[in-house]
Formats: structure tokens, sequence, C-alpha cells
């Protein structure tokens, strides 16, 4: 697989990353052996950029993707995130950025992971109690320690960002972006390039809906937590429906999958995006790994602008009270 840079301070990846939620937490049950094996194929299929966080589980999927790679640690780049504060019930409690929760959370997920450093440590949500300036200079000093070789954000407004980036470089944001999350592109994108941040678009699959594999919130576990997304209720999903046909029409007509589709599109808008999809299963991720070599032409990319012209996007893509914590 191509190698594609995030920011200018050196951080080469995979052109796609891995993403590991899923694998422990939000989208049903999983077996992680099994999502151990789907590790390692994507390591060998070239992926070499894997995603997780403190959050998922809580604390679960870290040690998974711990296990996942002990004894082959050289051959991958580890993301993983902190800020966002779950209960030993699951229950979410918030969101910290004072740099002693920083230097803790980076400790912990150290050991978690069973890893000498961090290759690239997120403020998962940009705490609004706390000065920017405070968190990315504890940040900072992980870096000075060789805990954490670069520094990221997640879901930050373009205010943060650049004073964020004024303390310490930034080398990627991380934010939904899909055919159906287009919110960074009036704004975040070009600000970001400017500061030569690189993007890591999380979701480019749309939590699965973009594949066509999701009809009815019944295709869904019951623990799913994509049952309370406002996109997945009965009168957005069916208008939305109408997109994904659409474009399910269209990847027939190139011999791709829909899925493949949505992540060559979301490849297509920049050498400097690294899109992560997660999967829990074998024959999705060789899927999503053959679209890396999808070529859109400059007529595919006005086709499909044409598309989602014509059928706007119903629903929030989280709860009225999570959307507050983003910086859009």
């Amino acid at each position: 697989m191509k190698k594609r840079k995030l920011g200018y301070c050196g951080l080469e990846v995979s052109a796609m990353g891995l993403g590991c939620m899923g694998m422990s937490d939000f989208y049903g049950t999983g077996v992680d052996q099994d999502s151990i094996t789907v590790i390692h194929a994507a390591i060998d299929l070239g992926i070499d950029f894997l995603d997780t966080s403190d959050i998922y589980g809580p604390h679960t999927n870290e040690e998974l993707v711990g296990r996942a790679v002990k004894g082959i640690r050289n051959r991958v780049h580890i993301a993983t995130k902190f800020g966002v504060m779950r209960g030993p019930d699951r229950s979410f409690r918030g969101v910290c950025g004072k740099p002693e929760y920083v230097r803790e959370c980076c400790d912990n997920s150290l050991r978690r992971l069973g890893v000498e450093h961090i290759d690239l440590y997120y403020q998962h949500r940009v705490d609004p109690a706390t000065p920017i300036e405070e968190t990315v200079g504890a940040m900072a000093e992980l870096v000075k320690a060789g805990k954490v070789r670069y520094l990221g954000l997640s879901e930050a407004g373009i205010e943060t960002i650049r004073r964020a980036h004024a303390i310490h470089p930034i080398s990627a944001l991380q934010t939904e972006y899909s055919l159906w999350t287009r919110d960074v592109e009036a704004k975040i994108l070009p600000a970001i390039r400017e500061l030569g941040i690189g993007f890591v678009p999380y979701s480019p699959l749309g939590r699965g809906f973009l594949t066509g594999r999701i009809q009815k919130i019944d295709d869904l576990e019951p623990a799913d937590f994509r049952r309370n997304s406002p996109r997945f209720q009965k009168e957005a999903m069916d208008n939305n429906l109408k997109l994904t046909a659409r474009l399910a029409e269209f990847a027939s007509k190139k011999n791709i999958t829909p899925a493949q589709l949505a992540l060559a599109w979301v490849m297509a808008q920049g050498e400097d995006i690294v899109p992560i999809p997660g999967t829990k299963r074998k024959k999705y991720l060789e899927e999503n790994v053959a679209a890396e070599a999808v070529q859109l032409s400059s007529g595919d990319l006005d086709a499909i602008a044409g598309i989602l012209s014509q059928h706007a996007v119903v629903g929030l893509r989280y709860p009225e009270p999570a959307m507050k914590t983003l910086g859009l």
C-alpha cells in the first residue's frame, strides 16, 4: 500500500488506516481473537496505522490492540486518544483536558497497549473549561519525554486548532468525513492545509450506512449505538437510503462496491487524507483495502457531486447533546 504524510513533522503512514473502535464497543458484540486476526490481516495487506482510544470499551480496545501488536510493534504506527471520561458503568462523564489528566491518561494508555511510546496522541474532544494551550502544553511535554511522537486533535474548531498549533505542531486532525458528512470542507480543511496539518477522517463509510448493507434499523444489533443516531431513525433512514441507492448504482457501473466507492472518494479529496475505516470481518477488510487501487476520474467526481447535490442527508450525525462537543 502507498504511504501518505500526515503533517509536515515527518509522520508517514499507509494511505488507509484501520479503525479498531468497533471491535470492542459501540457497534454490538465482537470476538477478540477474530479482531486480532483482522488486525494481523490488515498489517499483512500493508496497513500500518491503527486507531484506538482509551474510551473504547472503555480501555479494552487499547488492551486488544496491544495484544495484537505484541511482537510486531515495529510494523505499525499506533494512534490513541484521551479526553472523554467514562465510568465503570460505561456512562459518559464529560471531557477533561487538564494537564495532570493528560499525563495520567498517557501513562495508562502506554501500559494497556504494552508499548514504550504512542505514535500519534490525540485529544479526543476539546475541554471548554481548560485552555487549549494548557492541554497541548502537557501533550508537548510527553513528546519531550519520549512517550509520544506526534500530536493530534479530534473534532476541534479552527481557532482551537490554530492556538494548539502555536504551542506545538499538530500533525493530524481527526474528524468525521464521508460522502454524507462533509462539514469540514467549507472551513476546516482549508485551515489545516494552510497550517500543514494532515487529516484523518473517521467513519468514512458513514458508520456502515454507505456500504448499502444497512437497510433498516433492525439490521443493527440491540446494543449498537447507531440505533440512537438521528440519521438511522426511520424517517431519516428512508430519505438517506435514496442517496445510497444512487451511489450504489454508480458504483455498479464502475464494477466496484459501494464501500469501495465511498473510500475511493474520500481518498481522492487529497494526498494529505488518511481514512480509517473499521471492521470486525476479514472479508470487509479486504474489500476496503482494494479501494486504494480505485481511480476516480474528474468526470466521476463531478457525477458523484451531482448525486450529492440532489440528495440532502437527513438527521444529525450524533444526538443533540453529543453535537455540542464538536468544534465545527
